[in-house]
């Protein structure tokens, strides 16, 4: 299901959470009632912690992750490194990247098989994202928009980019991160995706413009109606599977 929400008064959820398969992150310093939203609906299956990256509250723009690692920009203190290798599963690879394009969340994108990053990424840190998050990496852009984390959400059900993709981009794309896409907006009409949702592969978590039209494209294309999450069958099925063609 697609969950309405906000942050204070901001309807850019991505802009202060990061949701993966196996954690989500969410800023300190907001209403009680934004919190419990996400405690409702996702305590039971993953840790829900609240933490800042660099004393900032837009760790969703700041950091990119998967169920298998979470990657965070060099701003990041020691304490709150800490806080991240407490808090989170010890299947979690934790890293602190150097890089010059340091807000990680608008630059890549990824589910966790795929990553979509900016064409000018360090190639470093493309070895860094494979090996932590353990994806394959392509540079790409979308709609001719380099920050590709801001303009598409990724879950490993399928995805939703800039609602002016082209649709032979969109097939490009597709075929690139083996799931459906499709092009659309958040927040009434945003292009701007990764600031308006959340996903991962039971739920979503978009800002509470967001139109029942948009939602019903959200839950449709992340295959959220389906309401229930992925089994450890089907996921250690699809791992095997990916280790034998590598």
């Amino acid at each position: 299901m697609a969950v309405r929400t906000q942050f204070e008064s901001s309807n850019e959820v991505g802009v202060f959470t990061k949701l993966t398969n196996s954690y989500c992150l969410v800023a300190i310093g907001g209403a009680q009632n934004f919190y419990s939203v996400f405690e409702s609906d996702l305590s039971d299956a993953i840790p829900v912690v609240h933490s800042s990256i660099g004393g900032s509250r837009i760790i969703g723009r700041l950091t990119a992750g998967n169920r298998h690692g979470l990657l965070v920009p060099y701003a990041t203190t020691d304490q709150e490194l800490q806080h991240f290798r407490n808090s989170l599963p010890d299947s979690v690879k934790i890293q602190r990247v150097e890089e010059r394009l340091s807000a990680l969340g608008n630059v890549i994108a990824c589910n966790d098989y795929v990553a979509l990053v900016h064409p000018d990424l360090d190639r470093e840190t493309e070895e860094i994202i494979s090996d932590v998050l353990k994806v394959e990496v392509f540079r790409h852009a979308i709609a001719d928009n380099v920050l590709v984390g801001s303009y598409c959400a990724l879950s490993n059900q399928g995805g939703l980019v800039h609602s002016k993709a082209k649709i032979e981009d969109q097939d490009e794309l597709s075929s690139l991160l083996q799931v459906p896409l499709v092009a659309g907006t958040v927040n009434r009409g945003s292009d701007v995706i990764g600031g308006g949702l959340i996903v991962n592969d039971w739920i979503a978590f978009c800002g509470l413009d967001t139109t029942s039209t948009e939602i019903s494209v959200i839950e449709s294309v992340f295959r959220l109606t389906e309401g229930h999450q992925p089994s450890n069958i089907a996921t250690k099925m699809r791992d095997s599977l990916i280790d034998s063609l590598a």
